[in-house]
């Protein structure tokens, strides 16, 4: 696959399709950092997401919330989590000989 996306990982605008609803609401939909709070966010294939989705988290990890404007919803979420995020070596095959400033 791709990896993880940003949405995935912050959060994503779910349009409500309750009975009720007229199809013009929203709610959030937590992702794994929001998830994570107070724990730990395991992130595999890092490597294969995209440039802009690897950002995303920045915010994460460096002020541990994440910031919201999506669907007209404007809000901040807790993601005071220790994030673990791996990707495979280059080439795809471990070298044990290399270090690690390659």
């Amino acid at each position: 696959g791709t990896g993880s996306s940003r949405a995935g990982l912050t959060c994503a605008a779910v349009r409500e399709s309750s009975a009720g609803s007229n199809g013009n609401e929203f709610s959030l939909e937590a992702g794994a950092l929001a998830l994570a709070d107070r724990g730990v966010c395991c992130i595999d294939e890092f490597g294969c997401m995209s440039k802009e989705d690897r950002t995303s988290i920045h915010e994460a990890m460096e002020q541990q919330t994440i910031s919201v404007a999506k669907a007209g919803i404007i809000c901040k979420l807790n993601a005071r989590a220790t994030v673990v995020a791996v990707m495979n070596p280059a080439g795809g095959i471990y070298d044990e000989n290399m270090n690690l400033e390659r």
